[in-house]
């Protein structure tokens, strides 16, 4: 797509867009699907990004790069969860289409600007450059435009889930390149000894923080493995903007669930139940 002057636009990040403008976006999370109408489906639900969980399943790199290129041309920000530290497990992705990455575990201001090297080209960041990327439509631009087009359209998002990172939220949040601190919930409830448990004093005393280091240094709250609607409600008003919405596979038992216990009620006539 070319603007009036003739200009290349790139595929514009919209979940990044709707968190600088003060909005809530939520995912669609890739648990168990392995086709690239994940995409559809998640937009079609009226998700805001495309959660493909690398960390947690088997989804192999092909089938995440086809799921984020579908995600461009549908509309869902395609957001990818790497499985570990290692610069190229982000760099990939975001060579395949993605247009932010979780990367999990972060404890330490330290490993943060680790991410944001991986993430980011300079002079953030020390990612490689390559060519004929998604994300600007497979055009050939100067490389000083597409650095920067690059990295103001790439989210980058890091995890906190142990006692250490919450303790460190607002160092981590200090980093320049970092845009979200994600509790994982389960992780970090479970790391203070409090499984499962996700109202309880510790877990809001850990938000609290997580989001006052965000709002003190232009940051946004995320929240993740909390979906029970009331306790996500409570998390949201006190400033969580991006968070995980549910899984396909969750949505899948819910919803057949649903349908089988209709379905088992009904019997043919001149059945005896």
């Amino acid at each position: 797509m070319l603007d009036p002057a003739g200009n290349v636009v790139p595929v514009p990040n919209r979940t990044k867009e709707i968190l600088q403008a003060g909005g809530l976006a939520a995912s669609f999370n890739v648990s168990r699907m392995r086709t690239a109408d994940a995409a559809g489906i998640g937009h079609a639900c009226g998700f805001q990004w495309l959660f493909i969980d690398l960390e947690h399943n088997m989804i192999d790199p092909g089938t995440a790069a086809d799921m984020c290129v579908a995600a461009l041309v549908t509309g869902i920000t395609p957001i990818a969860r790497v499985p570990g530290h290692e610069h190229h497990h982000a760099s990939r992705m975001l060579d395949a289409g993605a247009q932010g990455i979780v990367v999990p575990h972060i404890d330490t201001a330290e490993q943060a600007r680790a991410v944001v090297r991986s993430c980011l080209y300079p002079p953030l960041g020390d990612r490689s450059l390559t060519g004929a990327l998604p994300q600007l439509r497979f055009q050939a631009l100067p490389i000083a435009q597409a650095i920067e087009l690059l990295n103001e359209n790439t989210l980058v998002v890091v995890m906190l889930e142990t006692a250490q990172a919450i303790a460190n939220a607002d160092a981590i949040a200090a980093v320049e390149g970092v845009d979200v601190l994600l509790v994982g919930s389960n992780d970090l409830a479970a790391n203070l000894g409090i499984p499962g448990e996700f109202g309880h004093a510790r877990m809001r005393a850990a938000y609290a923080s997580t989001i006052d280091a965000c709002r003190r240094h232009g940051k946004f709250a995320g929240m993740g493995g909390i979906y029970e609607e009331a306790l996500m409600a409570e998390y949201i008003v006190a400033g969580v903007r991006f968070m995980l919405g549910g899984a396909d596979v969750a949505f899948m038992m819910a919803g057949g669930k649903q349908r089988a216990a209709f379905l088992n009620k009904l019997q043919p006539a001149g059945v005896k139940a």
